[in-house]
């Protein structure tokens, strides 16, 4: 399954939208792909769909993905990458009216960098980028948060 998420901010994401429901109709896609399309304004045509799922059925949802296709938001790339998930990010754009700032672009190539997530500039590569995941290894996530709990608590016994 695919699962194609694009957030809750205000902003559309039609662009995202309907070219994973275009290669859905052409049957580039061989997978059922499910979309939560937010405040976006296309509706998908060969897509299951619904504007926002719940909290237990979005985790569900990200559970039974074999992908998820993204906007750039850290609360989805981080909570796929540590389930291990294979993760396309497609990065909203506001020189496209998608945000206000380029934050996610930023977000995006940092996790690329790490090899954590498949990075998609241009949504026309995405039949590309999708074949490609397909085989990539990815490299695991890995938590600094006991490494952060120690500095902090090193500093504090210092005062």
């Amino acid at each position: 399954m695919i699962f194609v998420t694009v957030g809750s901010q205000k902003f559309s994401f039609d662009r995202l939208l309907k070219k994973v429901d275009q290669m859905a109709g052409n049957h580039m896609l061989v997978e059922e792909v499910y979309m939560q399309t937010g405040n976006s304004t296309y509706e998908p045509r060969h897509c299951h769909y619904q504007n926002f799922y719940d909290r237990d059925k979005f985790v569900e949802m990200v559970e039974k993905s074999n992908v998820i296709i993204t906007h750039g938001g850290v609360g989805i790339v981080v909570d796929a990458v540590k389930r291990g998930k294979k993760v396309i990010v497609v990065p909203r754009r506001a020189g496209l009216g998608e945000h206000v700032d380029e934050h996610q672009l930023q977000l995006m190539e940092q996790f690329h960098a790490r090899n954590l997530i498949c990075a998609c500039m241009n949504v026309d590569d995405l039949p590309y980028v999708l074949r490609m995941v397909e085989t990539r290894k990815f490299g695991g996530y890995q938590s600094n948060t006991d490494q952060f709990v120690a500095s902090v608590d090193e500093f504090l016994q210092s005062l």
